[in-house]
């Protein structure tokens, strides 16, 4: 027994510390703000968003603004008979409430295991989807949103669970967006001195963020709605605390910098920026240079299904191919969005756009995969360089025509030049301190290289 016992101690002092599971974590800013982020994060690159929610129902917003915000636009624009409204009452009529909807989300058509391989085909690392929007309706059997919850009412089901399992299945990983803030919330107030508040944060959303947690142990949490109150009143940092020292996924989890309305840009394991829009005074430049950051956007103008937007509001394949390569040449990943419709499809003009990134990252993903910021960004809009060890990328947005002609690289002896998708090396010259490649013969519209022209260059500095 004793020799048991001494064996058992032994192997506990000599076994390797879980990652991240030695240091302990104060609820300060300045103890949090030193945790790493994970290298999964960074090596990742694209992950996929999704907005799906009892918005997806009426799915509908003017051009340019996001459905998603639905039941907020259609109350804010009743007395003034904005937009929103008007469409509401000729659509549904002025006696359907929000809450309605409800019984039409049904998701009748969903199979997640279809969604998961989609993102698993468009070359996606993680998924990212929306627990729960400002209207408070979880997709996830939570206690605290009792029949206002999709296992309660609607589908009946637990969405958020189903999926984490098929997109896991995939490999991929698996996190969740929670909304601070919750519109109609009886306990919400945007006042930080109303004792409400505190009530809110204690009794409903910090008990129901470690729900979410400690049932499916997301790999991201991705809050927003911070924009009401300092971090304080959300007990930001103590939730943080809590969630790197104690939760199940503490060795894994990210997380982004929405924790209160003065944390964005300053804390998190990375920023987050949307729709190419940086918060608080910062550039693009700066936080990329600084700190780990994502870019988010919508394929369209908005992040939830919007049954307004035509073709020509979305994005196109190579603009979405060039968004990609531009945010990870600074250092950032890149979350796009897709907004599934009520009964559980994800709308075609979205599948043909991961199709289309996931074709070009069979090809050309050693590129964007695990690779880092080099010394220079890019040369011009449409020139852009990655780096993975002593490899370095230069992107090309546009066919180069007969030669690329490249400043910033340094040749030497061992020096290499390929074409990726081509098999043979490129040859190349320097000439006036400019590396010449000469360019293979090939159409442009070559289905493995046509949005984007990767030429891996070994051997230079």
């Amino acid at each position: 027994m004793r020799r048991t016992l001494l064996l058992l101690v032994l192997v506990a002092i000599l076994a390797p510390p879980r990652p991240g599971s030695a240091q302990r974590f104060q609820p300060t800013w300045e103890s949090l703000d030193r945790r790493a982020s994970r290298e999964w994060f960074d090596d990742a690159k694209f992950g996929i968003f999704i907005h799906w929610g009892l918005y997806s129902v009426p799915a509908w917003g003017p051009k340019g603004k996001y459905a998603e915000w639905y039941w907020r636009r259609i109350v804010q624009d009743r007395e003034k008979n904005g937009e929103f409204w008007q469409f509401h009452e000729r659509t549904y009529g002025a006696n359907v409430r929000y809450q309605d909807f409800a019984d039409d989300f049904r998701a009748e058509l969903w199979e997640p295991a279809e969604w998961a391989a989609l993102f698993k085909r468009a070359g996606a690392r993680y998924v990212v989807l929306t627990s729960k929007h400002h209207d408070g309706f979880a997709l996830w059997p939570s206690a605290h949103s009792w029949n206002w919850n999709s296992a309660d009412v609607g589908p009946h089901r637990d969405l958020a669970g189903d999926l984490a399992k098929a997109v896991r299945a995939e490999g991929l990983k698996f996190g969740f967006y929670y909304s601070l803030l919750e519109w109609y919330h009886p306990l919400y107030t945007n006042r930080s001195t109303d004792p409400k508040i505190r009530r809110y944060v204690s009794e409903h959303m910090i008990p129901q963020m470690k729900d979410l947690v400690e049932r499916y142990q997301p790999s991201i949490l991705w809050t927003d709605g911070e924009w009401d109150h300092p971090d304080e009143v959300f007990r930001s940092t103590e939730f943080l605390a809590w969630l790197f020292n104690e939760a199940p996924n503490r060795d894994e989890v990210v997380v982004n910098d929405r924790w209160g309305k003065e944390t964005r840009s300053r804390h998190g394991s990375f920023y987050t920026t949307e729709y190419g829009k940086v918060f608080e005074g910062d550039t693009l430049a700066a936080s990329a240079a600084r700190h780990k950051w994502e870019e988010t956007r919508g394929m369209g103008a908005s992040f939830g299904y919007n049954r307004n937007e035509k073709l020509e509001d979305y994005r196109t394949s190579r603009e979405l191919i060039h968004l990609l390569v531009q945010t990870v040449a600074r250092g950032g990943n890149l979350l796009l969005n897709v907004g599934p419709t009520a009964d559980g499809r994800i709308p075609v003009i979205m599948q043909q756009r991961l199709a289309d990134i996931g074709a070009w990252l069979t090809t050309n993903g050693e590129a964007i995969y695990g690779t880092r910021r080099w010394r220079e960004t890019g040369e011009g809009a449409k020139l852009h360089y990655t780096r993975k060890g002593a490899v370095v990328y230069a992107i090309a947005l546009e066919h180069p025509g007969d030669a690329l002609v490249l400043a910033a690289p340094r040749t030497g002896p061992a020096t290499r030049v390929s074409l990726l998708g081509h098999d043979a090396p490129l040859r190349w010259k320097v000439e006036g301190g400019r590396l010449h490649v000469e360019i293979p013969r090939r159409s442009p519209d070559d289905e493995k290289v046509r949005h984007a022209y990767v030429f891996r260059l070994d051997g230079v500095s």
